[in-house]
């Protein structure tokens, strides 16, 4: 199959988590023998020394500087593809996907990273990703978000095919190592974000200042000065997916903590939730429903509401229970959560929605 696909990034992973999971995902599907062309707009803000993938595996990556160069030089590819895929936050996106549908003899899909907030962009009137009106055009609408979710999306905004594809994690990159010491307690990573971040504060943040003996490292970028940092939080501004494995490989516990849209519509698990386990590093998370769909809670995953939670979590769990739920974590990863297991989910939802082979 010749797969076409326009994404927001995946040549750079500054400040999106979007680079990460095409990575994974399209090197996945081209070891499944399918060829995978990538087209990304050059901005400024992915360029330089922020472009720390330019060669992708398993992808051809193309750039291209605006929508006319996109239209001038890229319609042949576009045109015989077997199949289309455009990604969430694609730049002049409902534009994008009205010339795809035009141009391409192939299906054109949808694959939203961002589920819960483009539903609720597009209740506002917001047309950033698509307009509503190409949802029922779509051939399949692939989302990171399951559950009710893809009922919404099929029986009210009329999508023919509503198909989770949940994030996932390359297991051959995110492994345990017994090497790297274990010296935080807990971390996290994310960028900054207004409805994130009173979650940070009560699982990270505050058990920090009350456990002043114990470690703590939070990664991510557009953390505002004001934030009060104690010293005994590690903090980086920007860490390349390079740095990744090693940072949950030293974490006893890392934190995961979820956007407000995706609580509110649930089933929407993270990568980190996933890169993390696969590192055999147990993960404390904030609650959300069909969280118990991925993990098993208090066996596979922990799940703390309070700052009390969490600071009890990290004095009182013995490290036998601690390396056990890692471990226990890792095998549903693997047994579930790959980027092979979603390139076969990927595949098939392409071909079920009419897709060459």
């Amino acid at each position: 199959m010749k797969l076409v696909v326009l994404g927001l990034s995946i040549s750079s992973s500054w400040g999106n988590g979007h680079a990460t999971v095409f990575r994974a995902l399209l090197k996945s599907f081209a070891q499944r023998g399918h060829g995978v062309v990538f087209l990304e707009r050059d901005v400024p803000w992915y360029a330089g020394d922020a472009r720390d993938n330019p060669d992708p595996d398993g992808v051809d990556l193309r750039l291209y500087a605006s929508l006319e160069e996109l239209r001038t030089d890229h319609a042949a590819l576009v045109r015989e593809a077997d199949a289309v895929l455009i990604g969430s936050y694609v730049p002049d996106g409902p534009a994008v996907i009205d010339w795809a549908m035009q141009t391409a003899e192939a299906p054109v899909s949808f694959y939203d990273i961002d589920t819960p907030v483009t539903l609720a962009k597009l209740a506002r009137g917001d047309k950033e990703s698509l307009r509503v009106d190409q949802v029922p055009r779509l051939a399949a609408y692939f989302s990171f978000t399951g559950g009710r979710t893809l009922r919404k999306l099929e029986e009210e905004l009329g999508s023919p095919r509503a198909l989770p594809l949940y994030c996932a994690v390359d297991d051959g990159v995110y492994t345990p190592d017994a090497a790297v010491a274990r010296d935080l307690d807990l971390g996290y990573m994310g960028t900054y974000s207004d409805d994130r971040q009173p979650t940070v504060e009560r699982l990270l943040l505050d058990p920090a200042r009350r456990l002043p003996g114990r470690r703590f490292a939070l990664v991510g970028p557009m953390y505002p000065q004001r934030t009060s940092w104690t010293p005994n939080v590690e903090r980086v501004e920007h860490l390349p997916p390079a740095g990744h494995p090693r940072f949950y490989r030293r974490q006893r516990f890392t934190l995961n903590v979820t956007r407000a849209d995706m609580i509110a519509a649930g089933w929407a698990p993270s990568v980190r939730l996933f890169e993390a386990a696969a590192c055999g590093t147990p993960v404390i998370s904030d609650r959300w429903e069909g969280l118990g769909d991925v993990f098993e809670v208090g066996r596979e995953i922990l799940v703390a509401d309070t700052a009390d939670d969490a600071v009890r979590i990290l004095e009182e769990t013995p490290e036998a229970e601690r390396a056990a739920i890692g471990a226990a974590a890792r095998a549903r990863v693997l047994q579930e959560h790959t980027a092979a297991h979603r390139a076969a989910e990927l595949e098939a939802g392409l071909l079920a929605a009419g897709a060459s082979r």
